[in-house]
């Protein structure tokens, strides 16, 4: 036999084994798929069926019990309990996590409904694992967008009789969401109605985490670019251009940027809780802080600047604007009564009131529909579209990321591979310590997702000592983290094997990689919407069944929020958020994934920003736009499948490996010499000759004797 013979059968004997075990996979996987009953039973998942006792699990009951007994002193028959708080913030401060308390279930997104008898939670494929493990079996999950799961007002329709009132609380749920589930429960003649005393805050009244309320620092024009006075002006012109007078801003990450003003009223995000208003007609703006005097003469906490917020905004101490004319900003005492009046009083005084899709529906049920404009503000669409020293920093920061993460991950498959113990915990908490390392650390932007085998699996998955596995040789590893820096926001996701994968892990890994880099090189009209190419990353997976239930990117803010909108990438299109078109300067995450139950969890994510690009042929009026490179942090060739890549996917590893050499590479070489030479096997050229594109034609008959059995057998 010469070698030819023996590469065929080798070939050949590859076939037939991927395509028996692919069927064995199969089969697994339509098990699986049948094993959740869309019931709407209480426990309507597995490990409630079976009895399992679990640490993670909270019992509910009394809280539950205690929230029903309020129903009928105001008579309604449910009551509505969202995720977020009065600014729709996606991560509440831990004072406002009403629905992690009334239901046990921490992930962030997820809305809560209990009637009289019976307690469901809705979420996202993201968290259906982890929300498995947290709800008590009385609940009903309800998986979105599962084939049957009904929405929350259909739920309701379903348990509640004609001319029952559901409850919420109107600073809690979003204007445009308060319409849509109105609407739908009017038609069988069922009502939303405001519960203006919170329920929940009436019950959680020990163990309760207080209200926020941290240092507020300003932040230098070194990184912030512009002031915040030209801030102001600039949405001065897009109120005129809108015939709108008054401007009411609700979204903390909106006040946070327009005053250039940081704090830490929520974990991972430098937030303070706050209202604005910008009234043209009086060219006045008011800020609405909690603790105004002490904060606005407070001395900052941050040793990259020595202003006081009071002299920052030019105020007086107290707040008030007298004499200074329109560069200040008069400072109020927040809390929801107050706003409510400021608010009322301006509308009646005002032709046009210009809020985000977001506004809280307390507010906005104040503006007569007459007088209403409803839109991203200008401050959501500038925030997004970052100006050149944002642009900078956001680069800048990235790189000292990578410095930081790299060594790390030099450092861990180091000793994962000599046999010394690390776990989820110990590898997040070290980290950690690599990035506060850094210039301008500021801590992580989010809580870091560590997932050892089974854990990766869980696609916001949240270690605790009480699910903590050791990262070893035998499973995947998947690392989601980000940092905080005064010139950027970060984020990036790798996923590893330090030891032998199986073929269909690295298949998996492949088949995600590639549409990551698909995504990557897309290049497409200006003016198409984040959705509109989202499939470029979903494509290699979708080829062979495969699915992964997450948006493929989302926004990142400049020392702000890790999600960050309006834009982002995403099959669906949310009518509660107002998606804007992608455009020049935004940054966004790049993050294809799959997540394979109980066994392993693969996501690749790196920043992008998006650019103008050029063409080989142009078109009058048509300009394109694709994405720069802000990740420089090298992936996992244990896991690449390279006869599986197109040229085009080699070319862009090479070109991506050069780059982390050049913008990484000096900076490792100085600081750790031992990381700098796992970078440099990490991003080793690969030959263009492995690709699928470049081997010699395969005679296909001679594989037909040996796979047409297949057919009968499976």
């Amino acid at each position: 036999m010469d070698n030819v013979d023996r590469i065929v059968c080798l070939f050949c004997f590859t076939i037939v084994t991927a395509l028996a075990f692919e069927v064995q996979t199969m089969h697994e996987r339509t098990k699986r798929s049948t094993s959740y009953s869309a019931t709407l039973e209480p426990g309507n998942w597995e490990n409630c069926k079976t009895g399992t006792t679990l640490p993670t699990r909270v019992n509910t009951s009394e809280r539950v019990r205690s929230l029903r007994n309020l129903f009928a002193g105001i008579q309604i028959q449910a009551y509505i309990i969202p995720s977020e708080d009065a600014h729709q913030s996606e991560y509440p401060s831990d004072y406002d996590k009403r629905r992690q308390y009334i239901s046990g279930f921490s992930g962030s997104a997820g809305m809560a409904v209990v009637t009289n008898n019976l307690s469901a939670l809705w979420t996202d494929g993201r968290y259906f694992i982890q929300a498995e493990a947290e709800l008590d079996c009385n609940w009903i999950l309800m998986r979105q967008g599962e084939t049957g799961v009904q929405t929350t007002t259909e739920w309701l329709r379903s348990v509640l009789t004609a001319n029952s009132k559901v409850g919420i609380s109107p600073f809690l749920i979003s204007s445009s969401r308060w319409k849509s589930y109105s609407d739908d429960l009017q038609k069988y003649n069922i009502s939303l109605s405001k519960v203006n005393s919170e329920l929940i805050d009436q019950i959680w009244t020990t163990m309760r985490p207080p209200m926020p309320s941290t240092v507020i620092n300003a932040l230098s024009m070194q990184f912030a670019g512009r002031s915040w006075q030209d801030k102001i002006n600039d949405i001065h012109t897009k109120m005129a251009e809108k015939y709108v007078d008054l401007m009411v801003i609700t979204s903390l990450d909106e006040t946070a940027w327009l005053f250039n003003l940081r704090a830490s009223d929520i974990a991972y995000n430098p937030f303070f809780m706050s209202y604005a208003i910008i009234d043209r007609t009086l060219n006045r703006t008011s800020l609405y802080i909690i603790d105004k005097d002490r904060k606005l003469t407070q001395n900052p906490n941050d040793n990259e600047t020595s202003v006081k917020v009071h002299t920052h905004l030019e105020t007086g101490p107290n707040g008030i604007c007298s004499g200074s004319g329109g560069g200040c900003t008069e400072v109020k005492e927040y809390n929801n009564t107050a706003i409510e009046i400021d608010v009322e009083k301006l509308v009646n005084e005002r032709n046009k009131v210009w809020v985000s899709p977001s506004c809280n529906y307390a507010i906005f049920s104040l503006i007569p529909e007459t007088k209403v404009y409803q839109a991203n503000t200008p401050a959501t669409l500038m925030k997004a579209k970052k100006n050149k020293a944002e642009v900078d920093g956001m680069k800048s920061a990235h790189v000292r990321d990578a410095v930081a993460l790299i060594s790390f991950l030099a450092k861990l498959e180091k000793e994962v591979k000599e046999g010394k113990l690390w776990t989820e915990l110990s590898a997040a908490e070290e980290l950690e310590k690599y990035r506060r390392d850094q210039d301008y650390n500021r801590g992580l932007s989010f809580d870091s997702i560590s997932g050892s085998g089974s854990n990766g699996a869980i696609i916001h998955y949240s270690v605790t000592n009480a699910t903590n596995k050791a990262i070893t040789t035998k499973e995947m590893y998947l690392l989601d983290s980000g940092g905080q820096y005064l010139d950027g926001t970060t984020d990036v996701t790798r996923t590893f094997h330090f030891g032998s994968p199986t073929d269909f892990e690295k298949e998996c890994y492949t088949r995600v990689l590639m549409g990551h880099i698909n995504l990557f090189l897309a290049k497409w009209p200006k003016g198409l919407y984040g959705r509109e190419i989202d499939a470029f990353a979903r494509g290699p997976l979708w080829d062979v069944g495969l699915v992964y239930r997450h948006g493929t990117g989302h926004g990142i803010g400049m020392y702000l929020s890790v999600h960050e909108g309006p834009s982002r990438i995403s099959l669906s299109h949310s009518a509660f958020t107002g998606d804007e078109p992608l455009d020049e300067f935004q940054f966004l995450s790049n993050e294809p994934g799959y997540y394979e139950p109980n066994k392993f969890g693969i996501r690749i994510e790196n920043i992008v920003m998006v650019t103008s690009v050029n063409t080989t042929y142009k078109m009058e009026g048509q300009n394109f736009l694709g994405f720069e490179h802000i990740t420089f942090v090298p992936y996992e060739p244990n896991l690449i499948k390279l006869s599986m890549l197109s040229g085009k996917h080699i070319e862009y590893l090479n070109n991506y490996h050069k780059l982390i050499q050049e913008k990484v590479g000096p900076a490792l070489k100085e600081k750790n010499l031992e990381a700098y030479d796992w970078m440099m096997q990490k991003t080793a050229t690969i030959s263009s000759f492995v690709s699928s594109g470049n081997r010699q034609p395969v005679n296909h008959a001679i594989l037909i004797p040996i796979l047409l059995p297949l057919f009968f057998i499976f």
